[in-house]
């Protein structure tokens, strides 16, 4: 697992023990930036159920103004901050080690670019689509990007306030980016 450009491009990032956690592969990695890589300099990024960091630690590679990072478990979290001392991206990173849930219920914080990728059988993925965009929370901002990382043969329903973008498949893996409407 590496990052792929951008200021760290090239370094290799540590990996969690185990197999409670699933690393996004670097084929759907490469692919999800092809399509975002116009979206992500500047831009305030989540990276919620964290793991590795990868996808923020990508991010914030790449020009994001900043990320935070969360996750519930305590190896994640360390490992997390370990990932941005190696490539040097510390300065506009904040790692949260708690419930993701908890954390979009309380963050008072809008973003522009929202990685989710909680256990695939979890339920989790639905009810942190449905939080992002509940009315009043303001999460995610008006024209922010949710990557919604599932398995393949699962349909995600469009949340409250956005459109489909698109749905990549990568073999038993998809990747669903949802638009948020602006302002208008």
């Amino acid at each position: 697992m590496r990052v792929i450009t951008g200021s760290a491009g090239g370094r290799r990032l540590l990996e969690l023990e185990g197999l409670e956690t699933r690393p996004t592969t670097d084929r759907v990695k490469e692919g999800v930036f092809s399509a975002l890589q116009f979206d992500i300099e500047g831009r305030r990024v989540l990276d919620l159920f964290a793991g590795t960091g990868q996808m923020g630690i990508e991010c914030l590679s790449r020009g994001a103004a900043s990320a935070v990072f969360v996750d519930r478990r305590k190896d994640a979290f360390e490992l997390v901050k370990k990932n941005l001392a190696l490539t040097n991206l510390q300065d506009r990173a904040r790692v949260v080690n708690g419930d993701s849930l908890e954390f979009l219920k309380g963050t008072g914080e809008t973003f522009d670019l929202v990685f989710l990728d909680p256990p695939y059988a979890s339920g989790l993925l639905e009810q942190a689509l449905e939080r992002l965009t509940a009315p009043g929370f303001d999460i995610l901002a008006p024209y922010g990007i949710i990557v919604a990382e599932h398995p393949a043969d699962r349909r995600l329903a469009v949340p409250a306030g956005c459109r489909l973008r698109k749905t990549y498949r990568y073999g038993k893996i998809a990747v669903t980016l949802f638009l948020r409407e602006g302002n208008e």
